[in-house]
């Protein structure tokens, strides 16, 4: 699936977002993203490893402490540690992998889309809904 597709899609369709790297620090920029992603229809679950609630929603510090598969996970970690969400949201069964702008994990996604997993890389939910008049 091209990624124009791919990003109208997953923010058309309402879904559950696992955001990884979302904690209640209010100037990072997943916390923002994530009440977006919620004004959009979206449920959203916090992964962090404090794992705290956010916008209401309950964290999990792993995506393997989900009691689902997510839709899609968002990746808000740096690139260094990105590869091991990918492949940890492979694990799991999302169906999707999100990573955020000047999140690069070049080897994991490849390895995610011959898992079959639609995947969007270095763009943000929030601006790509944004520019689609969304929200």
């Amino acid at each position: 699936m091209e990624d124009t597709e791919a990003v109208d899609q997953l923010l058309r369709t309402p879904a559950t977002w696992a955001v990884v790297g979302l904690s209640t620090n209010r100037a990072r920029a997943a916390h923002g993203v994530s009440a977006y992603l919620q004004a959009l229809g979206h449920t959203i679950v916090p992964v962090h490893p404090s794992a705290p609630t956010v916008h209401g929603a309950r964290g999990y510090a792993r995506l393997r402490d989900l009691p689902a598969a997510p839709d899609v996970v968002d990746v808000f970690v740096n690139s260094a540690r990105a590869a091991a969400v990918v492949d940890e949201a492979v694990e799991v069964g999302a169906r999707a992998v999100w990573l955020q702008l000047g999140v690069h994990a070049d080897e994991a996604v490849a390895r995610a889309r011959a898992a079959g997993l639609v995947v969007v890389q270095d763009r943000c939910p929030a601006i790509e809904g944004r520019a689609r008049g969304l929200g």
